[in-house]
């Protein structure tokens, strides 16, 4: 099968890519409304994509009237958000915040999530997550109707279980990956090893 997504299977492009290309790790965002109330949504949009700076991206779209979802609008704003990241213990907490709430409701309130101040930035954490990532906005780029955010990690929190004391490397955290649209995810929990070819960075 062929699919033309600049021509007449345009309408087709978000159900078969967000099918193929998985699994995808889910940025589980935090940002601040004007009303100070904390947002929470879910993104599967969204991966690391450098270390030096450490940066990440993710792309939060539209709602259904055309207008910037709650946690673009915020970010823009204030220039800082969380990505918090989880396993499956929160899955269902994480699914949820993905109902469109009016602006300033908090999903953070909604489900009777406690979060955590930051410690650089004003947004706070999730504190249930495994691990946290606290942005500063770098930049925000409109390509046609996609929005992709770059943040600038600043910090990250990481809950003591998963961190290996000896070597300082993460271990035993197994994300819950994004699969096909619209309401399928994987669990991570069988990892496997293959050694890569070792070489000198620089």
């Amino acid at each position: 099968m062929e699919f033309d997504l600049t021509g007449k299977d345009y309408e087709r492009a978000y159900s078969l890519l967000a099918s193929l290309v998985c699994p995808r790790p889910i940025a589980w965002v935090t940002s601040m409304n004007e009303n100070s109330t904390i947002n929470a949504a879910p993104f599967s949009f969204f991966n690391v994509v450098g270390d030096s700076p450490p940066m990440v991206m993710f792309c939060p779209g539209d709602r259904e009237d055309g207008t910037p979802k709650d946690t673009a609008r915020n970010i823009r704003r204030s220039g800082e958000f969380v990505v918090n990241l989880i396993d499956e213990t929160l899955a269902e907490s994480m699914v949820r915040t993905s109902a469109a709430l009016p602006y300033g409701v908090s999903e953070v309130d909604a489900e009777n999530l406690m979060t955590t101040p930051s410690r650089s930035i004003a947004v706070p954490r999730i504190t249930a997550a495994a691990a946290a990532l606290e942005c500063v906005l770098h930049e925000i780029l409109e390509i046609g109707q996609n929005r992709i955010v770059l943040g600038i990690v600043k910090r990250i929190q990481v809950k003591d279980e998963f961190v290996n004391p000896s070597s300082m490397r993460i271990k035993g955290f197994y994300p819950l990956g994004r699969m096909a649209s619209p309401d399928w995810y994987c669990r991570t929990n069988e990892p496997f090893e293959i050694v890569r070819p070792r070489w000198n960075r620089g």
